[in-house]
């Protein structure tokens, strides 16, 4: 599996990578940066991967993208910064999320929420993938 090369259009910079496991029904989320972009590619498993865009001057103000992502739908996602995003793993098998980002990691320019305690309008139980 190819994920990203120095050479690729959407290359920034690289910051880091690192890989996530997530379980069959468990959520990580919400969270957003507030200067790295990130480059998530499910290596194996799947996801439900959820964007909420709340940045003032968007088109895409107030509204949610649902991407459904594993190896037989494979694809690089490029989250930019000021974005809200979280994943729940579906399936039956846990999920390897790879993110190569453009910034190493710095707790200071990430903001968390309870994916289910907050102002986002979504329900993690709707099955869409």
């Amino acid at each position: 599996m190819h994920m990203l090369r120095s050479d690729d259009p959407g290359f920034e910079q690289f910051g880091e990578i690192y890989f996530s496991i997530v379980n069959p029904g468990v959520i990580k989320g919400w969270h957003i940066h507030t200067e790295m972009t990130l480059n998530y590619a499910v290596i194996e498993g799947n996801i439900k991967l959820v964007l909420y865009d709340e940045r003032e001057t968007s088109p895409t103000k107030g509204m949610i993208q649902e991407i459904c992502l594993g190896p037989d739908n494979y694809k690089l996602v490029k989250i930019p910064p000021m974005i809200w995003n979280g994943f729940k793993g579906i399936g039956s098998k846990p999920a390897i999320i790879a993110n190569c980002s453009t910034m190493a990691h710095n707790p200071n320019e990430i903001q968390r929420l309870d994916p289910f305690n907050n102002h986002i309008d979504y329900d993690w139980n709707l099955k869409h993938c």
